[in-house]
């Protein structure tokens, strides 16, 4: 009594052997008396006084964690619990253990709020529940990427299922995808529910079956799958029940859910009609609605894709197990009776063949098949066994097909990474007064399970001691490894002698029972049964000691069905029957009894399988396994009494759960060690007392004493960490010493280099920015002195005007101008090119009247017009010199020019040009030779063309030659002399002519000019420097001269410069401003006019001829010119025909005859046939060739020494003219046609013609065509092209100077006489250059031989198959590739097998006949057709190996040199991180003599092995990508040419590590081909856009980048490296790919909506391009806009929070998951929509953009689709806005107002609506939507996203309804009154999900949430919706109010 005073707490004995706790009380009388937990008063004795225990603090008000108890025992636990629970506290911890007591009541505390709350938190930072476990698990899972298990367990009614519902909840709700496969993981559980729970005496939902469910997440923590494995299931429930306890649910849900037509098909009645249902005189269930449940369960069933049939069949078999269970047997016969016959029908069996299965046993005697009927007894055993089958294989058919919907298998990619959370839910430690053999089973699981709870608790206390450093060792811990031995580990154990007597035939019960207690064993764990009498032995489990009835064990053991019963079910056509039997069905097939011969006898002939306790124990077994590699957590369910009371704690119920449980070990564990644990405040305030000094100074120690210890410690740790960083840095400073010295080696001839570039340019910059100094001062100055003589000028002129000198000039007649000025030409000529001579005295045509013209003056002062010649003027003219027109001569050019000879000819030109314009008086006579004509001045000059007489005569300065009177013809000879001779003076000329045209007041002089300048733009073109000035000066030119010149410049510029001075036809287009016409003579007699102007070309005039007679095959055929007996080839190419139509007159000039009479003539003809020529592609052409032929026979064009080949074509001729006829006469005019006439005389006419005639009669088909071929064949020469030539060095030939014929067949080297000196084919020739090569020759025409050749060489190789081999390719392991030796022909199949662009093609050995892959550079294609010779070969090889040896070493030193000094960053990173050289393919050596290998360097080999050495072990990860690599860039070998987005889906597929993707890249960029290069930049681009590197490879990547600034990728990389914060989720997109594909980094996309074009990025989120979009648009603000993709099926909105090319690749991915991977990917088109997607905030009239563009067009599709309520007033004023915004103010449309009801009224409402009084005036089109805005933004439903669904979840609803998700919540809508029947707000939404057709959602809290489920394709639109809305809600609450820590609501 000294010690306690009133109110302290203290233990006081129960006499239950558990202290209970007691309040010391005292009464009035001074007595001591003690109340207890329970209420009982206890007095108090002295003697009992003295040995009461204190209670320690922490049991009194109680803890969250019973570890920190104080008193640490079992009465403390226990009051903790019992504390707890009265405070209304259901959950407590003990370690990391939950302990979860059943409330028997609804607790808040299951809300999406709690979700949040316990969401990212650690253990214990929040109040107990069992959020905080799951997510535990998760946080685990997702940071050490280890699997996690919870084990939940209890006796039943402790509330198992209803946790593991919990954790499953939790889980999905943070997984936070709201997919369609969470909710098909939480539907499985009703349907589980159903079929196996059932009301018992204590619990009305207890799981008769134990489940393991795993949940599956991706590397992203988001649920993709789960399994379930289910675990003694109890069957005997289906046939008998204990009373006052139900069967399983779905019976009672299934009669009271089905409908009134399925009852009656299923001849089902009310539950009490049937035997199985009312065993337990049980029926309903109270707080249970059996119908509601029903249709919850359908909805699970379609959720998880059981179809109706599937259904139908459940309930068939259900049916057919309660009709079952009504058969009667009475003695040893059948009662007849319905209930078998319609249990028949239900199994689809013949009612007889059931009779008599079930009454009758058959069995194998010695010789024969007895039958022996059963007993009632045995035959009631015999239905229920197979009632038990049945209903045990369909749960288990049915958890199947649930895993085939939530169960997604784990693929091979090694790539794939996936953890899981397991969820044990299992029935907990059992003994009850009689247990059974499922009970064993049952107690051996949780021994189990207690074991690795035991060694679990352990652990944690080790890692506990180990984290304060505190020794603990030779602790040891009694667990319950004996149980574990007797029940199945150690020799003859329980289960295994249980198993071994359900074999023998002949074993029972007793006999089981006497083998186990017969076995020797040790210890006291096995109790024995106490006579031979008693059935019962007993085990002393962890829990206790239990006794088990052996009765039934080997019966249970066995769970066998008869043979009889497996014959009847191998007959029904029940399909779900023969498919849950399927395993049964085979074994009785496989399971012959007369298959060996003789008959073996069986007691019962069942069909033995493996026994319940094996397939028990391989379950246990797999099941432990699983939770062994898991870090597990355990959650411990209570239930406080058996009478389901919400506030009733039974002590001795909940203590025996203690013991059940487990907990006592953890104590016990605890107690092994240091048990009692404070923290410092507690040990401070508990022991204070004990202290010598005060509380503030030994605080004050103790923090001196721990700085101390943390300082030692932190020496110590930085000693270590000094001596091994101190080694460290020895070994890098040795290691960078080497590379450094290396490094400066190279950079210091670097700087050498870089030294005399930069001095070079830095001498060269300084010279032209003083040049160009020098240059604006002179501009600058000429301008301002040319400013002062203008001003000058124009003031003595005022001063000087007069009325008659300001009058206007006269105007001119421009047509007699231009005949005086060309009086030198005919009047009228002949079409050019006709034969004959030109008429010589035509007749004067009569001229029409002379039109005045007056050339409008051009005025150029405006300085500031763009490209002004005054610009121009003042830029570039030199001294004084400006642009206005002079009379004067110049005293220096108007141009600066380097040469003095150019600046002479330029002050000739002047003149020349004063002299043509008038501007200055002609010389006066200096002899009296005539000067009239053209033809005196120039007729003396023979043999020389006149652009060599002005070069030689004239520009020599103004001599005798020019100082006389000259003719207008001369001067422009002259003047274009000077412009051909000497290019440099070309702009000066064109800046004399404009500046004399500038300001012309004389309209003489300017007309004059203006011809001047257009016979000049038709001959030479100005430079670039001129260019933009003329064209803007024609621009503004007079309109009678200003566009022809133009368009005579833009010919010019086109076609090239002239070589030739204008001819007479040329001058006479000038004279009449139209283009010339000639005539072009075909070999078919036939001829063609044409067009030409002074720039066609002799290709124009080719292009043009076939087209009019279209020809197809054109090559070939080339333009002729012939002049009297000469006849030369123009070509088809860039030959100017003027120009030889001018020599042509320059050569009558020569001849001293008239030029306009020059006898030229054009011809067609066919001048080269290609080696691939075939006769019957073009008919027209072959016809043109045929008719030359013949043309050619005659005129000994061609000839041959054979008199042969003219019979041959002779004949074919023949065949051609006449047919098949033969004559005398049709020979000889054939004769005649094609023999020349000294043929026909060395032999006579008539041999001619026998010969012909002989011939003619072997002719055959297609004669024109094999005329062509053999021709050809037979006379290559004859169609050559000729060059004549000058050896410049080369092997030595007869004479240096010499013809190149160059044919079809080959080039020939020849003399003046046609004798051949050398003649080559083309596979001998190498190849053909303009500089250099094997034969050097000099040519005028060098490059057009070059260009023939290089032509024929490339179109051989082209069409060639034909390759010989360069060097040694051996790749024997690997099948792809050819072998091949050097010297090898190989022959190419050109089928499309492998890309050639990339560099590959199939090839055969000649050798070997192997066929395989063949790398183009390795070889050398043949320009060939046919197979070339041995002696060709051999030659083509030496001389190409040598040559192609030699660049290739020039290559190889090249490229190592670049390798050494560029690739200095990847080769030390490689050198660092990259495996050792020489391991791969798993040999230990390199073969002898072979090379190092070089990792970080190219090459066309596959890798074996990773670059990367942390990668060598995961082989399978880096091997799949350099292949891809490899093929994209074209170094591997391509089937099928693939499109560029298939590789780089192999590339990127799973997105691996950076480090080895670009190692691959940048190991492949080093490849000696460019155009391999180019596409590795664009790999690395795709790769830097895709994930960050690591950070190991970082700065090796940016200083690669670096060292490349001259790629024009490389910035890009750089910038898009340090853009990626995170990694993208899939490979790039087509987008992206195609982009870069055209070497564009910009990459733009079209967003609709606003219809615009927006460029973005591959690191561009959504919600970024969301923000810009508004901002471009102008929006107030970018919150609740959203992009949305339409595709052809569907419209999906786009997570913000994602990259926008991630969404677009997994929106356009879904539907390729069927095609095969090495398909042409399928391009889904599809639409990125702009629009407002959440509705809140929005005010119509605050945004008008928004408004405009946006709101109105979404709502307004609402409005008429008539989704919102409305009156009429409303309806008719709404429709006059909307009128006014169709028609704005065309008030004539008020017609048509009845035609647009449908646009104007809601669909509803069209009946109601008259077309009166919808005027709206006075307001504009954009007010008329912003006030229809503003008058339906009233309404609740505005802004709403309407979806009509069909529903029947809940019966009050109509079955259509519509759903209309809002700001404030969920609307449903009756569609018809448009009533709203419901509105959840998103509080309340707990959970929701889509699928395909379905869409669902949970209303109210996790446990007792109300479930909605509707079918709508639109599904994931309102999953979407939902998770906006709400995400949007949860930023607004975070952003107003801070984080609440309590889990109630206050």
């Amino acid at each position: 009594s000294t010690l306690c005073v009133q109110g302290d707490w203290v233990w006081l004995d129960s006499g239950a052997g558990v202290p209970i706790g007691a309040r010391v009380k005292v009464t009035e009388g001074g007595q001591y008396l003690l109340v207890d937990d329970e209420g009982k008063e206890h007095k108090l004795s002295q003697v009992e006084e003295g040995s009461i225990r204190v209670m320690h603090p922490t049991s009194v008000e109680g803890v969250e964690d019973m570890i920190r108890l104080g008193d640490l025992n079992e009465a403390g636990l226990l009051r903790n619990l019992l504390v707890r629970h009265r405070q209304g506290n259901i959950y407590t911890y003990t370690g990391s253990v939950l302990v979860a007591v059943n409330p028997y009541k609804e607790l808040p505390i299951y809300t999406s709020e709690q979700v949040r709350l316990y969401h990212d938190r650690r253990l214990g930072e929040l109040p107990p529940h069992v959020f905080a476990i799951a997510d535990a698990c998760y946080f685990n899972m997702r940071r050490h990427r280890k699997d996690q298990c919870c084990i939940i367990s209890g006796e039943s009614g402790a509330g198992k299922t209803e946790s593991t519902k919990l954790v499953l909840q939790f889980l999905a709700a943070v997984s936070g995808q709201h997919s369609w496969i969470e909710q098909q993981i939480l539907e499985a559980n009703p349907i589980l529910e159903a079929f196996g729970n059932a009301k018992t005496i204590r619990n009305d939902n207890s799981s008769r079956f134990g489940k393991y469910v795993e949940i599956f997440f991706n590397k992203d923590g988001v649920i993709e799958g789960a399994r379930l494995e289910q675990y003694l299931l109890e069957k005997s429930r289906v046939c008998h029940q204990a009373k006052e306890e139900r069967n399983y649910h779905i019976f009672y849900c299934m009669l009271a859910g089905i409908t009134t037509d399925q009852k009656k098909t299923l001849c089902l009645g009310d539950a009490s009609e049937f035997s199985y249902l009312k065993g337990g005189h049980c029926i309903v269930c109270d707080g249970r609605d059996d119908a509601k449940d029903y249709t919850r369960i359908r909805q699970a069933l379609k959720i998880l894709t059981f179809t109706e049939i599937h259904c139908w069949e459940i309930l068939k078999l259900l049916a057919a197990l309660l009709h079952l269970g009504n058969v009667c047997f009475e003695g040893r016969s059948f009662s007849e009776c319905s209930s078998h016959v319609l249990c028949a029908c239900s199994l689809q069996v013949q009612p007889t063949a059931l009779a008599v299965s079930l009454t009758y046993r058959s069995f194998m005697t010695n010789r024969e098949l007895v039958s022996k009927p059963l007993s009632s007894e045995q035959a009631i055993n015999s239905r229920d066994a197979f009632v038990k089958a049945i209903y045990g294989k369909l749960f288990i058919w049915i958890v199947g097909k649930i895993n085939s919907a939530i169960y997604k298998m784990s693929t091979s990619d090694p790539k794939y990474v996936r953890n899981s959370i397991g969820l044990l839910d299992i029935f907990g430690f059992e003994n009850f007064a009689s247990n059974s053999f499922e009970q064993l089973c049952i107690n051996f699981a949780n021994e189990q399970l207690q074991q690795f709870f035991v060694s679990h608790v352990f652990k944690l206390e080790q890692e506990e001691y180990n984290k304060e450093n505190i020794a603990w060792k030779n602790i040891s811990f009694e667990d319950n490894t004996q149980t574990l031995d007797l029940l199945a580990v150690k020799p003859l154990n329980v289960l295994a002698l249980i198993d071994e007597e359900s074999h023998f035939p002949k074993g029972t019960d007793v006999t089981m029972l006497n083998k186990m207690n017969q076995v020797p064993r040790k210890g006291n764990i096995y109790i024995p049964s106490k006579n031979t009498h008693d059935m019962e032995f007993g085990i002393r489990h962890f829990a206790g000691e239990v006794y088990y009835d052996s009765r039934g064990f080997l019966e249970k053991n066995r769970d066998a069905l008869s043979s009889d019963i497996i014959k009847l079910i191998n007959t029904s056509t029940n399909k779900l029957l023969q498919q849950i039997f399927e395993k049964e069905l085979t074994n009785n097939v496989a399971k012959n009894p007369a298959s060996n011969g003789r008959i073996v006898m069986t007691p019962v002939s069942s069909l033995r399988i493996s026994t319940l306790s094996g397939q028990f124990r391989q379950s246990l077994d797999s099941l432990m396994k699983a939770l062994y590699i898991c870090q597990p957590f355990f959650i411990r369910c209570f239930k406080p009494n058996d009478d389901k009371q919400s506030m009733v704690f039974d002590r001795d119920l909940c203590m025996r759960q203690l013991h059940y449980s487990g907990m006592m070990d953890t104590i016990r564990i605890r107690k092994l060690g240091y048990p009692i644990r404070h923290t410092f405040q507690q040990f401070l305030q508990r022991y204070r007392v004990l202290l010598k000094t005060t509380v503030k100074n030994f605080v004050k120690k103790r923090r001196a004493v721990v700085m101390i210890q943390k300082r030692w410690r932190g020496y110590c740790e930085l000693k270590l960490y000094r001596k091994l960083l101190h080694g460290l840095e020895r070994l890098q400073s040795k290691i960078r010493g080497r590379l450094t010295r290396q490094r400066y080696l190279k950079e210091q001839a670097a700087v050498v280099t870089v030294q005399s570039h930069v001095r070079g340019y830095l001498a060269r910059k300084s010279y032209s920015r003083k040049k160009v100094t020098v240059t604006v001062l002179q501009a600058h100055t000429g301008a301002m002195q040319a400013r002062k003589v203008t001003n000058k000028i124009r003031t003595g002129v005022l001063s000087r005007s007069s009325p008659q000198a300001a009058a206007r000039p006269e105007p001119v007649d421009e047509q007699e101008m231009v005949e005086t000025m060309f009086d030198f030409l005919p009047d009228r000529v002949a079409v050019g090119g006709q034969e004959g001579p030109a008429p010589e005295d035509p007749k004067p045509a009569p001229k029409p009247a002379p039109e005045l013209v007056e050339l409008p003056e051009a005025e150029y002062n405006d300085e500031d017009k763009e490209f002004s010649f005054v610009t121009f003027s003042a830029l570039h003219f030199q001294g004084t010199a400006t642009h206005s027109h002079i009379d004067q001569r110049l005293r220096q050019p108007l141009l600066h020019h380097e040469d003095e000879g150019d600046s002479l000819a330029c002050l000739t030109v002047w003149w020349i040009i004063l002299r043509f314009m008038g501007d200055i008086a002609e010389p006066k006579h200096i002899n009296q030779e005539p000067s009239t004509q053209i033809q005196k001045n120039l007729g003396n000059r023979q043999n020389r063309r006149l652009s060599n007489i002005v070069e030689s005569n004239i520009l020599i300065g103004e001599g005798r030659t020019l100082d006389r009177p000259m003719s207008d013809l001369e001067k422009l000879h002259t003047i274009v002399g000077y412009a051909l001779s000497r290019r440099d003076i070309r702009d000066e000329i064109y800046c004399q002519i404009i500046k004399q045209l500038v300001n012309n007041k004389n309209q003489k002089s300017s007309l004059r000019g203006w011809v001047l300048l257009s016979v000049c733009l038709g001959i030479f073109p100005p430079t670039e420097l001129l260019m933009q000035y003329l064209e803007s000066f024609l621009r503004a030119g007079p309109s009678s001269y200003g566009p022809y010149c133009a368009e005579r410049l833009r010919r010019t510029v086109a076609n090239g410069e002239r070589g030739e001075p204008p001819c007479w036809i040329e001058l006479q287009a000038v004279k009449t401003k139209k283009t010339t016409v000639v005539s072009v003579a075909l070999m078919n007699g036939s001829s063609i006019s044409l067009p030409l102007d002074s720039a066609g070309t002799s290709a124009e005039l080719c292009q043009a001829l076939a087209e009019k007679v279209h020809i197809k095959d054109t090559y070939g055929f080339s333009l002729y010119i012939g002049f009297y007996e000469k006849v030369w080839s123009l070509g088809s190419g860039r030959k100017h025909v003027m120009d030889a139509i001018s020599q042509c007159e320059q050569e009558m000039r020569r001849k001293g005859e008239e030029e306009q009479h020059a006898p030229w003539r054009l011809y067609f003809r066919k001048e080269l046939f290609s080696p691939w020529h075939d006769s019957s592609i073009d008919a027209v052409s072959t016809d043109l060739i045929y008719r030359q032929i013949i043309r050619g026979l005659k005129s000994k064009e061609y000839y041959s020494e054979k008199e042969d080949d003219f019979v041959q074509l002779a004949a074919m001729h023949y065949f051609v003219t006449f047919g098949s006829t033969n004559s005398v006469e049709n020979a000889k005019k054939v004769v005649e046609e094609c023999i020349t006439t000294e043929l026909i005389e060395t032999k006579s006419l008539g041999k001619w013609i026998e010969m012909v005639t002989t011939a003619h009669t072997q002719s055959k088909d297609s004669v024109m065509g094999n005329a062509v071929d053999y021709a050809r064949q037979k006379w290559p020469i004859f169609f050559s092209k000729f060059y004549e030539v000058t050896q410049m060095s080369g092997p030595p030939l007869q004479k240096s100077s010499f013809i190149v014929a160059i044919n079809w067949n080959g080039i020939s080297f020849q003399d003046e006489k046609e004798k051949k000196l050398l003649e080559l084919s083309y596979p001998e020739v190498t190849g053909v250059h303009k500089s250099r090569g094997q034969f050097l020759l000099q040519c005028e025409d060098a490059a057009e031989m070059a260009d023939l050749i290089q032509g024929y060489l490339e179109g051989l190789r082209e069409r060639s198959v034909y390759a010989v081999a360069l060097q040694d390719v051996s790749k024997q392991d690997d099948p792809t590739f050819l072998s091949y030796k050097r010297g090898d022909v190989l022959v190419m199949a050109k089928n499309g097998e492998y890309s050639t662009d990339r560099g590959w093609i199939e090839g055969t050995s000649e050798r070997t006949g192997a066929t395989g892959a063949v790398s183009m550079d390795t070889v050398l294609v043949l320009p060939t057709l046919d197979k070339p010779s041995d002696a060709i070969l051999v030659g083509r090889f030496y001389a190409q190996t040598h040559e192609w040896s030699g660049v290739l070493s020039d290559q190889l030193s090249y490229q190592d040199i670049s390798h050494y000094t560029s690739f200095s960053s990847p080769q030390l990173f490689f050198v660092v991180t990259c495996r050792q050289p020489g391991k791969e393919g798993g040999r230990g050596r390199q073969d002898r003599g072979a090379s190092k290998e070089k990792l970080w360097a190219a090459t066309k080999e596959p890798i074996k092995q990773p670059l990367l050495s942390a990668l060598q072990k995961r082989v399978p990860l880096s091997l799949t990508l350099p292949s891809p690599i490899m093929k994209y860039m074209g170094d591997y070998p391509i089937k099928h040419v693939r499109q560029p987005i298939e590789l780089t889906d192999q590339i990127f597929v799973g997105l691996p590590t950076w480090a080895h993707d670009a190692c691959c890249i940048l190991r492949e960029m080093t490849i000696m081909t460019l155009i391999s290069v180019d596409y590795g930049w664009q790999l690395l681009w795709l790769c830097t856009g895709l994930f960050p590197p690591s950070h190991s490879l970082l700065k090796y990547t940016q200083r690669f980048l670096e060292s490349r600034p001259r790629e024009p990728l490389a910035t890009d990389c750089l910038q898009r490296i340090q853009m990626l914060m995170e990694p993208r989720k899939l490979p790039p997109h087509q987008v992206e790919v195609d982009a870069i594909q055209q070497n564009s980094s910009q990459i733009f996309h079209k967003i609709h909506f606003p219809n615009d074009v927006t460029e973005v990025s591959s690191t561009t989120r959504i919600r970024d391009l969301v923000r810009n979009i508004a901002y471009k648009l102008i929006l107030n603000s970018a919150d609740g806009y959203g992009l949305s993709m339409k595709t052809p099926d569907k419209v999906v909105s786009l997570n913000d929070q994602d990259y926008f090319f991630d969404s677009l690749r997994q929106t356009t991915n879904q539907p390729k998951k069927g095609l095969c991977v090495t398909g042409t990917p399928v391009t889904m088109p599809y639409l990125v929509i702009f629009m407002r997607k959440l509705w809140f905030n929005v005010t119509p009239g605050r945004d008008l953009t928004a408004d405009l563009t946006f709101h109105f067009p979404q709502e307004l599709p609402k409005y008429l689709r008539g989704f919102h309520t409305c009156t009429k007033e409303e309806m008719i004023s709404l429709a006059g806005l909307l009128f006014r915004v169709k028609v704005d103010t065309d008030r004539s449309q008020f017609v048509m107002i009845p035609r647009m009801l449908k646009e104007l009224v809601p669909v509803d409402g069209l009946k109601t609506m008259s077309p009166e009084d919808w005027k709206k005036a006075g307001i504009t089109l954009d007010e008329a939507k912003v006030a229809f805005l503003k008058a339906i933004c009233q309404w609740p439903t505005f802004g709403c996203a309407f979806f009509e669904v069909k529903q029947t979840s809940e019966p009050s609803y109509p079955g259509v309804i519509r759903i209309a998700v809002s700001k404030q919540g969920v609307h449903f809508i009756d569609p018809k009154t448009k009533e709203l029947l419901v509105m959840h707000p998103f509080s309340r939404i707990t959970n929701w999900s889509s699928g395909t057709t379905y869409f669902h959602m949970t209303i109210g809290n996790l446990v007792k949430g109300n479930t909605f489920l509707c079918e709508t394709s639109a599904g994931h639109k309102m999953d979407d919706l939902l998770s906006s809305y709400v995400s949007m809600y949860e930023m607004q609450r975070q952003a107003v109010r801070p984080r609440n820590n309590s889990m109630f609501p206050t």
